[in-house]
């Protein structure tokens, strides 16, 4: 049987004739149509083989595998039911080339048909799979993709540039965040093709436009929404790649959805999930921060009153101290004591002149008796060669004839020695 089997209506308008028609004319109804169809393809295609490379897989809290089979120039979508799905001893995953086993089933209310699998087996990774990873195996080696160069977003970026297209949902949903959390910016759109020939190459360029505009560009956003491992492939791009590293400007990867990491991710200085947290990533929120400074603004009331009576306890402390209350009171003391100390040495001076006095005159009586003055006041004299002035001992040292001085109390002799004697 062939779709050419199936019964078909006459060929001319059915507008034309005001008559009823006959049962054998009547058009099918949707359903009917798509139930042929069904019986058709479902009969024809019991078990087949097919080969091809995974791509959109997912697998929800069902159990059930969602997943699109494709090679160059076509694509089918693909079920693995949760019993089928429960015995697959590896993991699925985009880019993977498989074989599979399984029927055609027609989806009636979407008028789509599938491949429902039964067994599946891997053939290993698919072109492009094996072209991405040989791609990021080279950039990673020349420091592409290095951790240690990532730069930090500015905290209250003013404007803030958008690589995206401008009819695309991720630029409306990421402007709808952005001014949800932080409406004190500017937002510059570049407008770019996000998939398809030349798109990367658009890519790149508004990412280096963006670090020669004149104005300042605070925060760099690369995004688009989920996708195909094709439809993602222009920020796989090793001209994207490289753009976004060599940017001055801090750029933001938002591409695609959580399961999708781009090599446009790995390059930039910050990947986020989805466009939206892109938008939450480049601004703060302003409930967040009107929060923050609430508790700062009590926090630093509190600290300011705490010191405040800190302050005020030090200073009746001060308050209570001797010498504020009675400041010249030290003056004063220190004065009667400098007083005291010169009453004390004005007395010392004047014993220490009496006692020097008085030891004076005991040491002057003690040289007054030792004095030859003195001898010579009793009575005796002091008698000297008159040449030179020495004293004379003994009567052996002169000579008959040598003239000598003979020193008094009171006045001096001179004579001539006539006789020498003994006692």
């Amino acid at each position: 049987m062939s779709f050419s089997d199936l019964p078909m209506s006459d060929s001319h308008d059915p507008m034309s004739d005001s008559h009823d028609v006959d049962d054998e004319s009547a058009p099918l109804s949707v359903s009917e149509l798509t139930g042929q169809i069904k019986d058709l393809l479902e009969g024809e295609f019991p078990s087949v083989w097919v080969s091809g490379e995974i791509s959109n897989f997912s697998r929800p809290q069902s159990g059930h595998c969602y997943l699109t089979l494709k090679d160059e120039n076509a694509q089918m979508r693909a079920v693995i039911w949760r019993g089928a799905a429960s015995k697959l001893n590896f993991d699925l995953k985009d880019g993977m080339e498989v074989v599979c086993q399984g029927n055609i089933d027609v989806y009636a209310p979407r008028g789509s048909y599938q491949l429902v699998i039964r067994n599946i087996q891997p053939l290993g990774l698919g072109s492009l799979e094996q072209k991405l990873r040989q791609l990021q195996a080279k950039l990673a080696a020349e420091g592409l993709f290095d951790p240690d160069t990532k730069r930090r977003l500015p905290i209250f970026p003013r404007t803030i540039a958008v690589v995206t297209s401008p009819t695309s949902a991720a630029v409306r949903d990421f402007l709808q965040v952005l001014r949800r959390r932080w409406s004190g910016v500017r937002v510059i759109i570049l407008p770019v093709r996000v998939q398809g020939d030349g798109a990367a190459e658009e890519i790149a360029a508004a990412v280096e436009t963006a670090g020669n505009l004149s104005t300042r560009i605070d925060t760099l956003v690369v995004t688009r929404g989920g996708g195909s491992l094709e439809d993602l492939w222009a920020f796989n791009e090793e001209v994207v790649v490289r753009a976004i590293h060599a940017s001055p400007i801090p750029v933001v990867s938002g591409v695609g959805h959580e399961i999708d990491v781009t090599l446009a991710d790995l390059a930039a200085d910050v990947r986020a999930l989805t466009p939206s947290e892109a938008a939450e990533l480049v601004v703060p929120s302003a409930v967040d921060v009107e929060a923050a400074l609430g508790t700062l603004r009590t926090r630093l009331a509190g600290a300011l009153r705490s010191r405040a009576v800190q302050a005020r306890l030090r200073l009746d402390s001060l308050a209570e101290r001797r010498v504020l209350r009675a400041p010249y009171e030290r003056l004063h003391n220190l004065a009667r004591h400098l007083d005291e100390l010169g009453g004390r040495q004005e007395r010392a001076t004047r014993q220490l002149l009496s006692s020097s006095r008085q030891r004076m005159s005991m040491l002057s009586a003690q040289l007054e008796s030792l004095s030859p003055l003195a001898v010579l006041g009793r009575g005796y004299s002091l008698t000297q060669r008159a040449e030179t002035g020495e004293p004379l001992r003994n009567a052996a040292d002169l000579s008959v004839g040598d003239r000598i001085v003979s020193r008094l109390a009171k006045g001096t002799l001179s004579s001539r020695v006539e006789e020498l004697g003994e006692d």
